[in-house]
């Protein structure tokens, strides 16, 4: 865990731990069987994807969402509430940017924190006072801190992979690309590849999104106790979810695969949603941990 003022979070450690564990086994299996059925190309395959989700992965998330990093004379307000935060929490100050999108959201993003990115959205910028952006950005840099934005970049690159070689394995059967393969067993070959993969897929998909609702939590949690004003953060909170009513559907959809790394899922009111596949947990469990913290922060000494 980074070194700064925001609450240590054991139980955020362990989830980290533990996820990391059981996706590093699934990996394994899935490397283990491409390998096998492709040989070098399998290895060179996996050593793309790391390095590309590894190296590129901030880029990509501001790229996809039409962020660029924005200098202090570009966005005093911006970089003040960030400079401000980074000092009250000493931690070394993450880089800035903004994203050309009404949707009203934040994200931080990055596989280090000397390689950080902390973004917003014009429509959150738009729509927040500044207090209430100070709430959300200290909850966009606990991630930071925590290096839990290191760990869903780690996280997600298994599922990305498997969902890629279930259609990989698709057009290698169609095309004959089998190493270990003949025309009598090609078809079994990309059954076990594609079954193993949709597998693999599924069971990363739960352990990350699992991890993705604790994760929240616990960075409401921190930057509510670093700012000592959970009630701003509740305000940003019911606000920016009020607001995503007012989106059209279509700009939604276009962000939502964002929604692991945003402040807030990008999902309209109405959107009928399990809890097991959600990325956040439910509003009202978001605050009433923020109201709890307000009254502990209020509690006289003893």
């Amino acid at each position: 865990m980074a070194s700064s003022r925001y609450l240590p979070d054991r139980g955020l450690s362990a989830r980290m731990g533990l996820t990391i564990f059981l996706l590093g086994a699934l990996f394994v299996v899935l490397g283990s069987v491409l390998v096998y059925y492709w040989g070098a190309f399998g290895f060179i395959l996996i050593g793309g994807f790391l390095v590309a989700q590894w190296f590129f992965s901030d880029r990509i998330a501001l790229y996809s969402m039409g962020g660029r990093e924005v200098t202090p004379e570009e966005a005093p307000q911006l970089h003040a509430i960030v400079d401000r935060l980074c000092a009250l929490a000493d931690m070394p100050k993450p880089k800035v940017a903004i994203a050309d999108s009404d949707v009203p959201n934040a994200f931080a993003t990055g596989r280090s924190p000397s390689r950080a990115v902390v973004c917003a959205t014009t429509g959150i910028m738009r729509r927040l006072d500044e207090r209430e952006l100070e709430g959300v950005l200290s909850h966009e840099l606990s991630h930071v801190a925590h290096r839990d934005v290191t760990v869903m970049t780690l996280a997600s690159f298994v599922g990305v992979l498997a969902g890629f070689l279930t259609r990989m394995a698709f057009y290698s059967g169609m095309f004959g690309g089998n190493r270990r393969s003949n025309d009598n067993n090609g078809a079994p070959v990309v059954l076990i590849i594609t079954l193993v993969s949709v597998v693999v897929y599924a069971l990363s998909f739960l352990l990350t999104r699992a991890l993705s609702r604790y994760r929240e939590l616990a960075a409401d949690r921190a930057g509510a106790f670093l700012t000592g004003q959970p009630s701003a953060l509740a305000a940003a909170l019911v606000k920016i979810t009020g607001e995503m009513g007012r989106i059209p559907t279509r700009d939604l959809r276009k962000v939502e695969p964002f929604n692991a790394f945003f402040f807030t899922p990008a999902v309209a009111p109405g959107f009928s949603i399990s809890s097991l596949f959600s990325t956040h947990p439910p509003l009202e469990k978001r605050l009433d941990q923020l109201s709890r913290i307000a009254a502990q922060l209020n509690r006289p000494p003893t």
